[in-house]
Formats: structure tokens, C-alpha cells, sequence
């Protein structure tokens, strides 16, 4: 792609879309920013997939029971650009983004479930894609958990560092 591609030129080329803001199931508050600025940091609230209208994607459960461990590593690019499109919406200018500090990716696991690196690797080759090797670089951790909210397979959190 032509260096002057911008963020959501290439993530369109990946066939993926930047979805509307979260619509939260019905009878559900959400009393929180899923972006938080302060100085030059933003702060990402965990994501999970979303359609393109901003309801949750699936597929729902368990990694290693109900999803695959690849339908799961889709399913982290999902919840990657969904936290992209939050950024945009809060920034106005995905250029801002100088770099992405850290990732803490969950994988709602299976108890004999162990490869949660293996699927939250759709987060980061997505981020090093669409933000490339130098922008796109983070720290990670990808762990395990019994539970994910609304039985997402995958959730994410991030720490970006961002121009004024």
C-alpha cells in the first residue's frame, strides 16, 4: 500500500470495518468511557466484537469448547478494530496515535484451553498491519479467564500513546 494509506484505507483493504459506537444489550448500562485521554496517553476499555451497527459479534463461549481457536483469532481482529473505531470517535484523527503501549487480551478459555497467545495474536498481527512494525509495536499479556462478560470469547484493553 502507498505510504500515505491512512488507517481506515487499510483496514477497509483487510475487508473489516470501523463499527459504530457500542450498542450494549437491552436493560444494560455501560457507565463508563470506553476511551479515556489524559495527557498523552488514551486508555482503552475492554472491547469485545462488534457488528458493523455496534451490537456485539460473536461467536459467543468458550474457547476450545464453543469457538475454535481460529474462529477466536478472528474474533480478537474484531475487537481490535472495534477499539479503533472507539479511538477515532474520541480523537477525531486516527494519526494521532503515535503508538501502542500495551495490550491485555482475555480469552473466555476452556478449562484445558492454554493457546490464549495464539488467538489474542489476531489483536496484534492486525495492529502491526494496519499501524506497521514501528506504531503497531506493544507490550502484551494474554491470559486465560473462567468469564467474559456477555459470554464474548474475547476481550481487550489497551494503553495508547498519543499526540496533542
Amino acid at each position: 500500500m502507498p505510504a500515505d494509506t491512512t488507517i481506515e484505507e487499510k483496514i477497509e483493504a483487510l475487508g473489516l470495518y470501523l463499527p459504530e459506537a457500542i450498542k450494549p444489550p437491552a436493560g444494560v448500562v455501560l457507565p463508563f468511557q470506553f476511551v479515556r485521554v489524559s495527557g498523552d496517553r488514551a486508555y482503552v476499555s475492554g472491547h469485545g466484537a462488534q457488528q458493523p451497527d455496534g451490537s456485539l459479534a460473536g461467536p459467543f463461549g468458550k474457547v476450545g469448547t464453543d469457538v475454535s481457536e481460529e474462529e477466536a483469532y478472528e474474533v480478537a481482529r474484531l475487537v481490535t478494530v472495534a477499539m479503533i473505531a472507539s479511538l477515532k470517535r474520541e480523537l477525531g484523527d486516527l494519526s494521532r496515535i503515535k503508538a501502542w503501549l500495551r495490550v491485555f487480551g482475555m480469552v473466555n478459555s476452556a478449562p484445558e484451553f492454554v493457546r490464549q497467545p495464539l488467538v489474542i495474536n489476531g489483536c496484534s498481527d492486525l495492529l502491526f498491519d494496519v499501524f506497521g512494525p514501528e506504531r503497531g509495536q506493544h507490550a502484551r499479556s494474554a491470559v486465560g479467564m473462567a468469564s467474559l462478560p456477555f459470554d464474548l470469547a474475547v476481550e481487550i484493553e489497551a494503553e495508547v500513546l498519543i499526540a496533542p
